[in-house]
């Protein structure tokens, strides 16, 4: 068992950057959830995030207070547990969590937008009843299942499959970095059937066969929890396959959701990075002066503000999208790689700015800039987005390329 030692307990100053009024352009609500979550960070996450994160744990004891403020499955229906919630909504209560640490928000953006978002989606009345309201108030903690060992930006090409077995299915395979898998008491899974097609199913906990090891050695993401998960003919009741929708583009619609919540949420670390590196330049002295006032130091934090700037009018455009059911894959896309590409470059700007102390845990940058180096990655990759932006865009495809035969070459 490992023991959270809190060395200090830092006092959480954050107050967000609104350089063009943004704040006039949310709802009274869409405010009322912000400051709440925000209350519940800066009292319940901000003292003890670093002691987890260099202690490699997650805070379990916070899974309540997420659940309470509306962290889990913010726009599921009342009649399902959920706040009911709008896409805005949503997505302030994930900067809000990644604005304190990424692995915050990736618990709870797994649970809202990969567990819940595909249950109440394509499940039945049956299964929406049976898990949405547990996992709404943190009682019940999901994960899901699509990326495997050999296959990560083509899921297409997945292993993991089901037989039929008359009464039920039998599931085998595994799958690769997935968050919440140590803890999960289910797994949203996705798997081919004997025809090919992909289909997804719940697995709960207990059954024969299924196994979640958790992965060690992360420099990165360190207060979440990340697992496998392992299936040796688990036995699937036939009432747990989603019967909504089958294919690939069930969980993509999942992933949609999933990135929506990351754009927001890495606007989070990028505000968070800009108002520790603004406060600092003002109080910080070199040579008799603040070092806020050298052109070089001002640059950076104009740069910084001017593409926290964007982001917020991006994200906050794409929320209307969304709320409007307008919203395209590719723009989602759009919005994910972007604002990921900002927050890592503000804050390794950020470190500069802090000089030495930028890499120790009296702040968050140093935190933010190893935890955003996998939200670059997961969820799509930079490179990936790119390349489904030059698709939309050109109407051509160029995820693939055959190999040239090089055997003949000298």
């Amino acid at each position: 068992m490992v023991i959270i030692k809190c060395n200090s307990m830092r006092t959480d100053l954050y107050t967000h950057p609104d350089y063009f009024n943004m704040d006039d352009l949310l709802s009274e609500e869409h405010k009322l959830v912000r400051d709440a979550a925000r209350a519940w960070v800066k009292k319940e996450v901000s003292p003890i995030i670093d002691e987890h994160y260099e202690n490699a744990t997650f805070p379990m004891h916070l899974l309540k207070g997420l659940g309470e403020i509306g962290a889990f499955g913010p726009y599921i229906p009342e009649e399902y547990g959920g706040p009911g919630l709008d896409q805005i909504s949503y997505g302030l209560i994930m900067q809000e969590l990644e604005r304190c640490d990424s692995g915050l928000r990736s618990t709870a953006s797994v649970q809202s937008s990969l567990v819940m978002y595909p249950i109440w989606k394509y499940g039945s009345e049956e299964q929406k009843q049976k898990y949405l309201p547990k996992l709404a108030s943190g009682e019940m903690i999901g994960c899901f299942g699509l990326t495997e060992p050999d296959h990560g930006s083509n899921p297409s090409g997945m292993l993991t499959n089901i037989k039929d077995a008359g009464d039920h299915y039998i599931l085998n395979g595994a799958k690769m970095w997935i968050s919440n898998a140590p803890f999960a008491d289910i797994a949203v899974v996705w798997a081919k059937n004997e025809e090919g097609r992909i289909y997804g199913l719940v697995v709960e906990r207990g059954m024969e066969g299924f196994s979640t090891p958790e992965m060690h050695g992360k420099l990165s993401l360190r207060a979440s929890a990340t697992g496998e998960l392992i299936f040796t003919d688990v036995k699937i009741p036939k009432e747990n396959i989603l019967p909504g929708r089958s294919g690939l583009g069930a969980p993509l619609s999942c992933l949609d959701s999933a990135r929506f919540g990351i754009a927001w949420g890495a606007l989070g670390s990028a505000m968070d990075c800009y108002d520790q590196a603004l406060r600092y330049s003002k109080e910080r002295t070199q040579f008799g002066v603040p070092i806020g006032g050298f052109q070089l130091i001002q640059k950076k934090l104009a740069e910084m503000i001017t593409e926290i700037t964007k982001a917020q009018l991006l994200t906050l455009r794409l929320g209307q999208l969304r709320n409007e059911g307008k919203a395209t894959s590719a723009q989602i896309s759009m919005a994910k790689r972007n604002n990921v590409e900002i927050a890592l470059n503000i804050a390794r700007e950020a470190r500069q700015i802090h000089g030495a102390m930028g890499i120790t845990s009296e702040y968050s940058i140093m935190r933010h800039m190893a935890n955003l180096e996998s939200v670059v990655t997961y969820e799509g990759t930079h490179d990936i987005h790119l390349l489904i932006t030059g698709m939309d865009i050109t109407g051509i495809p160029a995820f693939t390329r055959e190999m040239p035969d090089l055997s003949n070459m000298k």
